[in-house]
Parts: structure tokens; C-alpha cells; sequence
């Protein structure tokens, strides 16, 4: 058959953009994916409990693109699900009574940092009190950053900026990007947010929730069309070839478009080396009980070796008494071993240079567009690659 399109890879960027060139462009869409599923990071499924669990992390969907949400909606019924996050720390000072206590002596509160969270880590009228203070200083903002705190003439409010930055960032930090305090970029830390609200929801966006029945089944309606071929367990730098300005599938010239989603580094044989990342390792548990935890995710910003725990059935709503699965993610250097799958671009201006010389190989074949986290080397939310995959088919209809 000939095709009018190549999309490698069946995530958000390579589905999306399928869609949209089969549907309405036309086009014969040929997708190849290398793993024995669609959805890419996104893929969830039934664990061997039956408990339906993210395979490579949880994902929550959050938008406040109207146009992504309602196209999206096409594909999916919503769960309405909006995502609250816990840290739970050992107490550092056993005369502090917070307003909550776990039954082995930790206690936990809201993330991003709130009022509730002052309470927390102050104990309750000293919290109350500080929290006043607070916004009495900051009356008309939602929230401060603790830059603007620790600018702050009162030695209690610089002091809670303090607390936040130790409790709530650095070493959370230091375990998910596997750097030092002095390593991490001062920008970064200024803008960790401490919220002027008992707010305790982790988005704010206008649109949150999950897939009625998970992700992998919008996928899957995404990418069941006449005009998409799809070709799982297909590895595409096997059949696409880059020579001589011309692009190769299957041995044959290919005149059409090629959407490509996967590492840029890899696509170009890693020619100029390997563009760092960070990688992932998942310990998954399953408990022959109802709940494991009181949220869906538990950070672990203090201690422990692991990020997070993430609890699924609290983000799916699935009812199953009998059991749940929780799992621990632990965040690593991406070594480019058999198996690793890379997560996270580390942006720096040495990466960013290393990428531009991948960017400028692919500018010179007019047929190609690189599309999303990994071929564009940045770290882009669901919803915004969801966005320039529509924002790209745009240009090309």
C-alpha cells in the first residue's frame, strides 16, 4: 500500500496527529510503534490482581485548552477526578503536635504548601497564626513564591519560606534529578509556590479527570480508522532510513510526511552522542486489602529512596475490596541500557546545544518534523503535546 504519511510512535504526539491527517486530511497513515501497545507512557492496563494500574507512571489529565479537552472528549468519557498530593515526612520536632499524624510518628500535609500544610507543620495555632500573617502580607495574591517570601522584611515569613524549601523541595529534588543543593538551579527554587488558600488540589486547571475506562481504550478509538494502518512491535529505525537528504521506508523513496516522536539522538544513530535524561524504576505492589493510603500519591520529600507512592485505584475509581497495588518510583540516571526508557530531558544550555545539532540534521530533510517530549528534547505535560500535535496537523491541512 502506499501511504501518505509515516507516524512513528502511538502516543499523545503520534496518534493525535494519525488522527487528524486520516480523518481529516485524507491521508493513508501509516503508524508504527515499537512496544506491543498503544498509548505510549500513557498505556495503563489490568495488573495480574486485576487491578488496573499506569504502567509507566500515573498519569492525571489536566487542561486548560478547551480545544484539547473537547477533542479528547471524542475519544473518551471522563472521570471526574481532581488530584491531591500529601507529603509525608518524619517529625523533626517532636514538640510540634501537627494536625495530623500518621500511627508511626510521621505526620503529612497538602502539596503545593497551603494553609492546611501550615497547620501541619507548625502545630494548630501556631499554624493558624502564621497563616494569618500571611495573608494579611500577601491579601490580594492566590499565592507567593518563596523567593517573595524570603524577600519579606519578617523574620517568620523568611522563616517559612525556609521550611518549605527544605521540607517540601530540595531533597525531593535531589532524589528525582539526582543533584546537589548547590546544583540546583536558583530559578527553580524561587518559583516553588507556598498557596494563600485551603486549597488542596495539586492542579487548578479548568478541566480534570480521568478516562472512564482508562487510556489505552481512548487510544485505541483514536487510532481505529480506514485510513490508519497501525503495526505494533515494530521498530521504525529498522525501515526508516535518512540518506542523502532523502528519506527511505522499506528500502523505497518516500515522498510523504514523516511525523517522528522517539529520541532524536537515536534516530541519527547518536552521531553527535547520547542526549541526557533521567529514567525511572517502578516497584509495584499488590495488597490483599482495600487501601493502602489515604491519597493517590504520597510524596516522600524528606527521606525514604523513593519519590513517591502512587495508589491507582484512587485515581481509576475502581471498586475492589479485595485488593489495590501501589507502587514506588525511584528516579535514576538513563544509562541507555537494554530496557531503560527515558523520562525526563535534563535541560541545561550544554543539552540544549547537543540537541540543536540533532535539530539541524533533521532541518535538512523537509519531510520530517519531530513532534513531542523526546524528539523535541523538553518536558511537555499531557495536554500540551496533545496541543501541538493538533496545532502541527493544523499547518499541514
Amino acid at each position: 500500500m502506499q501511504y501518505d504519511a509515516l507516524v512513528v510512535g502511538a502516543g499523545y504526539a503520534g496518534a493525535i496527529t494519525a488522527r487528524r491527517l486520516a480523518e481529516d486530511g485524507g491521508k493513508k497513515v501509516l503508524v508504527l510503534e515499537r512496544r506491543p501497545h498503544v498509548a505510549g507512557n500513557a498505556y495503563d492496563c489490568p495488573d495480574a490482581a486485576g487491578v488496573l494500574i499506569h504502567q509507566y507512571g500515573p498519569h492525571i489529565f489536566h487542561t486548560n485548552d478547551r480545544r484539547v479537552f473537547d477533542y479528547l472528549s471524542r475519544f473518551t468519557k471522563w472521570r471526574r477526578y481532581q488530584h491531591r498530593v500529601i507529603a509525608n515526612l518524619p517529625r523533626d520536632n517532636p514538640e510540634v503536635v501537627p494536625a495530623h499524624k500518621t500511627t508511626d510518628g510521621r505526620f503529612f500535609f497538602p502539596v503545593p504548601f497551603n494553609l492546611d500544610s501550615m497547620k501541619n507543620a507548625f502545630g494548630m495555632e501556631e499554624g493558624k497564626r502564621l497563616g494569618q500573617k500571611l495573608l494579611d502580607a500577601y491579601p490580594a495574591q492566590s499565592q507567593v513564591t518563596i523567593l517573595e517570601l524570603r524577600q519579606n522584611p519578617d523574620p517568620e515569613i523568611a522563616a517559612i519560606a525556609d521550611y518549605v524549601y527544605e521540607h517540601v523541595f530540595v531533597h525531593y529534588t535531589m532524589k528525582q534529578w539526582g543533584q546537589k543543593p548547590e546544583d540546583i538551579d536558583p530559578n527553580t527554587t524561587a518559583r516553588v509556590p507556598v498557596r494563600l488558600s485551603r486549597d488542596g488540589r495539586y492542579f487548578q486547571d479548568a478541566y480534570q479527570g480521568m478516562p472512564l475506562e482508562g487510556y489505552t481504550p481512548m487510544f485505541e478509538r483514536m487510532l481505529d480508522h480506514p485510513n490508519i494502518t497501525l503495526e505494533l512491535n515494530t521498530d521504525a529505525l529498522k525501515r526508516l532510513k535518512l540518506e542523502d537528504g532523502r528519506i527511505l521506508l522499506d528500502g523505497e523513496p518516500f515522498g510523504g510526511t514523516v511525523i517522528y516522536t522517539g529520541q532524536a539522538d537515536e534516530l541519527f544513530g547518536f552521531r553527535f552522542g547520547p542526549l541526557p535524561y533521567r529514567t525511572l524504576d517502578f516497584g509495584f505492589e499488590t495488597l490483599p486489602q482495600d487501601a493502602f493510603q489515604t491519597h493517590g500519591t504520597v510524596n516522600y520529600t524528606v527521606d525514604q529512596p523513593y519519590t513517591r507512592i502512587t495508589e491507582f485505584k484512587h485515581l481509576t475509581g475502581q471498586e475492589k475490596p479485595d485488593a489495590t497495588t501501589i507502587m514506588k518510583e525511584y528516579s535514576k540516571a538513563c544509562t541507555g541500557a537494554d530496557g531503560e526508557i527515558p523520562y525526563y530531558a535534563i535541560i541545561n544550555p550544554e543539552n540544549n546545544a547537543l540537541y540543536a545539532k540533532y535539530q539541524a540534521e533533521a532541518d535538512k530533510f523537509p519531510g520530517l518534523r519531530l513532534l513531542g517530549r523526546l524528539a523535541e528534547y523538553k518536558y511537555y505535560n499531557m495536554d500540551a503535546i496533545a496541543a501541538r500535535a493538533l496545532t502541527l496537523t493544523d499547518g499541514m491541512l
